[in-house]
């Protein structure tokens, strides 16, 4: 069959298996008394688009899981619902509404992924106009990739966020955190969007999932220029580095402006203008004057330590990043030192500012910071060595980074000011920071640490909104509630990423919950706001479990009450009573209690790394808060991200594979196989078409292997010789480590163990025993299947069928583990396998085409010395011995030689093999030796070997035997 051929082969059996499985609504779990559970969930997706195959490699870790979890005996419940809340999914309706080109462009292609109808294709654009169409059109698609993909998912479950029977829960969920006093409400920065005037959270802002967004508290000292009676603001995130200011820089060909501000004049760009006023909205700041940068170019300033400093212009800084304005440090600052170094050896281009280039001349950078190593100037010795000599070069974004660690971690400052001299620079930093505030001579101004953009285009900046409301994630208790459950009883795999949640829980606090504007539910007590989408997203887990009671039981919205919710989720209160007050049967209760504790707490969550500094993090908190520890999560998992060919994929490179494709243009198990063996979980994957290809080729071995295998007659199998023996207990410690790495979450190593390195076996054994191996792999294919049913359930289940078997294959069991039938021969089968590289390094050494091979055994009297040297007898006793049991007078060099071999090389498989063993499974072997060389080849005892006059024959060693090349 020919790749392409297969592969059409493959989706016809998966579009097959994916209609019975939903025939049978095989995946559909209820409670089940007694039998254990297994409840695993992974990030319901945001359905404003088509997910691509970063996502399917999240949910497809999901489902190996699952899918393993039910083999091992649990009953499995794998939900899934869709995110709609927020502002993201209404922004793209609005963006079509204006008709805004790119957009409208980018949603019809995503609609042709799934309808051909070019008319059909408008009509459903144009009904993107309501937001909700947009979501539910994309929700019902991504549902279909699910499957398309085999996710063994209950869709019974399934709601999407913007649904009225949601709205309750989440409102029942923020009564709890406010009675638990979780929110409040105040004056604090966020971020905050220009276009639609609200708090914007990290789902509403374009690639901040992967790309976090984060406010940055700079300091903003002011440097006076005396003849305007003016400040330039100069922003720094290292104020301790004022000691070293040499001049000022500013872009000359940004726009600043003059401002009036709580009774002195402030200069700071046009862009930092519009910050302030969103950073202060309390304060009156009013613009006196406005001027181009290069007319701030030759002033002379003077810093809050009294120097007198030179205004000088500089291409790098950036009018849109913090005041626009910043001072020179360049004995620690890279892209200070650079832009110096530029200004000198541009000396005409001073004379247009009207600056005289001896002033520029005489500048030079001041030692304030001593690092470990470093003599000179910090910056100086890290631009040299980079190369550096423009202040546009990108790489000095890095060295300066590189720079700022190191001082941060290692610096002390070496300044003559008595309360800083020897003060580490973490420490300075903050003392500096506090003298300048508390003197008037700074203030604090916020800026965001990337340039970003809400869904809809709008630009976000960090302003404070009064009246906010904000869930406080610095209640000390709370806290520390969680760090200990983190530190002692969560699971995190891998474990490395248990730091990250642990410092993320450090520096939360204060978190908008709520904005005026997007899809989502009303805060309950002040419902002209809307909680925010991250916000509404935290304990959803809860309501899979009782969602499809809700709905087969006809319950409505209204009906749903926070006393519902404390008595299904929490137990209180008298289910009778609730059953009276709000109309919903008191069977209904019971049994959606019944779901609740029965699948509660989240046995598994699996997602991406980028989660961890908000929506993982929020997930614990709150279940923390609200529910009893027994219903904490129990596990988290993490993978990383995709890219493509080396690149990041994205849509302007085109180079995005939608999950649409994998059926078209791959299929559903070779995705599958690919995604999870292709790199570990903590490791970025790579999709490269040309590996996919060779994976491709294995899986097409594995259906070949097996259908040759059961079109084979093997009724007298003759798998008693000793390499079968060797092929079946090498497969079952192979199941066995694919066991153990995919109960450790190790995804990839299990996918190597039960396919690539089962496949090499029988590569091997096929070597050795020739055409009876088939009957060998027809013992174990059962096995085999079933241990790569998670990963590749499409193809194990048309083989299973094929092999005669009843039911679902995904319905069976997990195979047990099985002992060695000969241990004994298992190892002298691998040391006669890896004899062969012996032989193979003789011969090339030897430079000669051999005539015969001799393979001579050692006899059992050197065993027997080898056994006690390993056992540490006494060379004196051995040499005895061996005289008297074997007659070895005379021979009492070779004796010692053997007890000094294994005393310096002990190797205990000699403890297993026998010599008798030994020399049987040579000669069993010799066939194959000799096809492998193209020459006879003959074993002999030692002795044997003797008496014929066969040289080295008394070099040979106990499963090291003497070769020699005739």
């Amino acid at each position: 069959m020919s790749a392409e051929g297969f592969l059409e082969w493959l989706r016809s059996i998966e579009a097959k298996w994916q209609a019975r499985w939903r025939e049978s609504r095989v995946f559909q779990a209820d409670p089940v008394p007694g039998k254990p559970k297994y409840f695993i969930t992974v990030p319901y997706p945001y359905s404003n688009a088509p997910l691509h195959i970063g996502h399917g490699r999240t949910y497809t870790m999901g489902d190996i899981v699952a899918r393993y979890k039910r083999l091992k005996g649990f009953n499995v419940l794998y939900p899934m619902a869709f995110h709609i809340t927020g502002t993201p999914v209404l922004a793209v309706s609005e963006m079509i509404a204006r008709g805004e080109e790119r957009v409208v462009n980018m949603y019809k292609s995503y609609i042709k992924y799934y309808v051909d109808d070019e008319s059909r294709v408008n009509e459903i654009l144009e009904s993107f106009k309501n937001p909700l169409n947009l979501a539910v059109f994309f929700a019902e698609r991504i549902q279909s990739d699910f499957d398309a993909l085999g996710y063994s998912i209950d869709w019974r479950r399934r709601f999407h966020t913007g649904e009225p029977i949601y709205n309750r829960f989440v409102t029942w969920q923020f009564m709890k955190l406010r009675e638990k006093g979780l929110i409040t409400t105040g004056d604090h920065v966020v971020t905050y969007c220009l276009l639609h005037k609200q708090p914007e959270g990290e789902d509403d802002i374009q690639d901040a999932d992967v790309n976090p967004v984060e406010v940055l508290e700079y300091t903003a000292v002011k440097f006076h220029d005396r003849e305007r009676n003016a400040y330039l603001a100069a922003a720094t995130l290292r104020p301790e580095t004022i000691y070293g200011a040499i001049n000022i820089w500013v872009n000359p060909a940004a726009k600043y402006l003059e401002l009036l501000w709580r009774g002195e004049r402030i200069i700071v760009s046009e862009k930092a203008y519009v910050k302030l006023l969103h950073q202060h909205p309390e304060d009156e700041i009013r613009i006196v004057a406005e001027m181009q940068g290069r007319e701030l170019v030759g002033r002379r300033v003077v810093s809050p330590l009294g120097r007198e400093l030179i205004v000088l212009p500089a291409e790098f800084v950036d009018p849109d990043n913090a005041t626009g304005i910043v001072y020179s440090e360049p004995s620690d600052a890279p892209y200070d030192y650079v832009a110096l170094q530029e200004l000198k050896a541009r000396r005409e281009m001073l004379k247009e500012y009207g600056v005289d280039p001896g002033v520029v001349d005489a500048l030079e950078p001041v030692r304030i910071i001593e690092v470990p190593g470093l003599s000179d100037h910090h910056a100086k010795v890290a631009v040299e060595k980079a190369g550096i000599t423009s202040q546009l070069d990108a790489r000095l974004e890095e060295v300066t980074r590189e720079v700022y660690r190191e001082q941060y971690y290692s610096g002390v400052m070496i300044v003559d000011d008595p309360v800083l001299k020897g003060v580490p620079v973490k420490e300075a930093r903050e003392i500096v920071r506090r003298r300048l505030l508390e003197a008037g001579q700074a203030f604090t101004f916020y800026e965001l640490n990337r340039k970003a953009r809400c869904r809809a285009g709008g630009e976000i900046i960090v302003a404070k909104i009064k009246g906010q409301w904000f869930l406080d994630y610095g209640v000390k208790e709370v806290k520390e509630k969680v760090r200990e459950y983190i530190e002692r009883e969560l699971t995190v795999i891998p474990e490395k990423y248990r730091k990250a949640f642990l410092d993320t829980l450090e520096w939360l606090d204060k978190r908008p919950c709520a904005r005026k504007r997007g899809i989502g539910t009303p805060l309950p007590w002040s419902p002209e706001w809307i909680i925010e989408s991250l916000s509404d997203s935290t304990i959803y887990m809860a309501f899979y479990t009782v969602v499809h009671k809700i709905r087969e039981n006809g319950v409505k919205p209204e009906q749903l009450t926070p006393e519902v919710f404390d008595y299904v989720f929490l137990g209180l209160g008298d289910p009778v009573e609730v059953s009276a007050r709000t109309g919903i049967p008191l069977r209904v209760l019971e049994e959606m209690r019944s779901e609740f504790t029965y699948w509660y707490p989240v046995d598994h969550r699996h997602t991406s790394i980028p989660h961890i500094s908000n929506h993982l993090s929020f997930y614990i908190i709150h279940h923390a808060v609200i529910f009893p520890r027994e219903h904490w999560p129990r596990m988290i998992t993490l993978n990383e991200t995709v890219i493509r060919e080396g690149a990041k994929m994205s849509k302007s490179k085109g180079n995005v594979i939608p999950l649409r494709d994998i059926a078209r243009l791959y299929s559903a198990d070779l995705f599958r196989l690919y995604i999870s063996w292709a790199a570990s979980l903590d490791s970025v994957l790579d999709w490269r078409e040309r590996d996919v290809a060779v994976v491709a080729d294995s899986l097409r071995r594995l259906v070949e292997l097996a259908k040759t295998a059961l079109s084979t007659e093997c009724r007298n199998t003759g798998l008693d010789d000793p390499v079968s023996t060797w092929f079946i207990d090498r497969f079952n410690q192979l199941v066995k480590a694919a066991s153990e790495s995919i109960e450790h979450m190790e995804i990839r190593e299990y996918v190597q163990n039960s396919l690539f390195n089962v496949l090499s076996l029988v590569d091997k054994y096929r070597d050795i025993a020739g055409e009876k191996y088939i009957c060998g792999v027809k013992q174990v294919l059962r096995d085999w299947i079933t241990v790569l049913n998670p990963v590749i359930p499409h193809i194990t289940e048309e083989i299973h069928e094929l092999m005669g078997g009843k039911g679902f294959l995904s319905l069976s069991s997990w195979p047990s583990p099985r002992e060695p039938v000969n241990p004994e021969v298992d190892a002298a089968v691998d040391n006669a396998i890896m004899l062969q590289e012996d032989i193979r390094e003789v011969v090339s050494l030897l430079k000669k085409t051999p005539s015969r091979i001799y393979i001579i055994v050692a006899p059992e009297w050197k065993r027997k010395v080898a056994l006690e040297a390993l056992k540490g007898g006494s060379l004196k006793e051995v040499v005895d011995s061996m005289r008297t049991t074997y007659g070895l007078r005379g021979r009492e060099a070779e004796i010692v030689e053997v007890y000094n071999y294994f005393k310096k090389h002990p190797n205990e498989q000699v403890k297993n093999v026998a010599s008798q063993l030994e020399y049987s499974i040579y000669k069993y072997m010799a066939p194959y030796y000799s096809r492998r060389f193209g020459v006879e080849v003959e074993v002999l005892w030692e002795d044997e070997a003797r008496s014929k006059g066969i040289p080295k024959a008394e070099r040979a060693l106990p499963l090291k035997p003497s070769i020699f090349i005739a």
